[in-house]
């Protein structure tokens, strides 16, 4: 707990440096397995986004877009026909829209350092959490996932199990319609909530519908049910969820994942806040805590050249 508790003081130090224009927006988010973090610039937030043009193609293939994706296609989720779209991504999700800035290479460092957690612990299942709202979990969700989309070969999806405050469906640009909480209560079928990006390789399974019962819907039969069949399909499973206090959602699924990572925002999560979280589940499953929205500002240019 020592690295832990070095993080959680280098956040409360970094508080002091935060721009003001800063405070109020959603995060990108810089990631920290060690006491000295990288630090991130915050995008600015996202114009309203239009409807999603949608396809239905059997397989969903993955489709290569300029700059964005690997230098060959990556194999497409495993179904017999889910909806395919094009779509606008948010101005946040600078995994995708630029591929060659600095946060983004944050995010792929977040990624590898995964990879070689997952060496060791076999992980396919990441749950995503923070210890309370505002802090930037469900856009460092979303960045992770299109940057682990980005590998080669890579089937990934990204599951909104955030059922009181979603948001996935704005920062992916997707129309309404049947998600996550449909199906858990058999209003929908799988492929029928699943919307496969093929510009972005990346598979997503927004909230949906409203739900009256968030934690008793994560904790049942079917959520551990979907869980098995994602991992059947998918080499990563990303869970975008809510923040663990005051919530029992957390508490619910963190059984069913293979790991954890905890997003906090420097300067605005208060430690006591961040200790309390961390005895709200087994701090086992932890595997290691994203400090967000970092004060300080880095020139990021590593560019070839010839002579």
């Amino acid at each position: 707990m020592s690295r832990i508790q070095n993080i959680l003081d280098k956040a409360e130090r970094e508080g002091a440096t935060l721009r003001t224009s800063r405070v109020g927006a959603s995060a990108a988010a810089a990631p920290i397995t060690t006491t000295v973090p990288l630090t991130i610039d915050i995008p600015t937030p996202p114009a309203p986004q239009p409807p999603a043009a949608r396809s239905i193609v059997p397989g969903a293939p993955a489709m290569h877009v300029g700059g964005h994706n690997p230098a060959a296609p990556a194999a497409a989720p495993a179904s017999d026909a889910i909806a395919s779209y094009t779509v606008r991504l948010s101005s946040l999700l600078v995994a995708g829209l630029a591929p060659k800035s600095l946060a983004a290479e944050q995010y792929r460092q977040l990624r590898t350092r995964l990879a070689h957690a997952d060496g060791a612990n076999n992980l396919r299942t990441v749950l995503v959490t923070s210890p309370q709202k505002g802090e930037g979990k469900s856009v460092t969700s979303a960045n992770l996932a299109l940057t682990m989309a980005q590998e080669l070969q890579r089937r990934v999806v990204i599951v909104e199990a955030d059922l009181r405050k979603p948001s996935m469906q704005q920062l992916f640009g997707l129309p309404p319609g049947p998600g996550l909480t449909d199906y858990l209560s058999g209003a929908a079928e799988l492929n029928d909530v699943m919307r496969f990006i093929p510009d972005h390789n990346l598979t997503v399974i927004h909230a949906g519908s409203t739900a009256g019962n968030p934690a008793e819907l994560l904790g049942s039969t079917a959520m551990r049910r979907l869980l098995d069949t994602l991992r059947t399909r998918f080499d990563r499973v990303i869970l975008d969820t809510p923040p663990v206090l005051p919530l029992a959602d957390v508490a619910v699924l963190a059984p069913l994942v293979d790991g954890m990572l905890m997003v906090v925002r420097a300067g605005v999560t208060p430690k006591p806040a961040i200790e309390n979280a961390l005895r709200a589940f087994d701090s086992s499953r932890l595997l290691g805590i994203v400090l967000n929205d970092s004060g300080h500002e880095q020139d990021y240019r590593y560019e070839a050249t010839r002579h």
